[in-house]
């Protein structure tokens, strides 16, 4: 497998491109076995930054949540996802 760019270097768009094509080629079953434990790998560090990305801003826009009132709130969110599961 080409030498990656590593996952915390990519962008959220480019990281989830590059999910969403890990995930079409190991539906194909067109890949050596070595292959396809490599690209499963790689899958599960990029689902794991764009977890995490995706919690990090969703608690980033709660704290810039404001009341009726122009006041600064902290309202709760709701979390991503993190479980490790990866599922194709």
């Amino acid at each position: 497998m080409a030498e990656k760019t590593p996952v915390e270097q990519l962008t959220y768009k480019q990281a989830s491109q590059e999910l969403e094509l890990i995930i079409r080629s190991l539906e194909s079953g067109d890949m050596e076995l070595e292959e396809s434990l490599e690209s499963y790998t790689r899958g599960v560090e990029l689902l794991k930054s764009l977890r995490t990305r995706l919690s990090d801003a969703e608690q980033k826009v709660s704290v810039l949540l404001k009341d009726v009132d122009g006041n600064d709130v902290l309202a709760d969110g709701e979390a991503a996802n993190t479980d490790d599961n990866l599922s194709f």
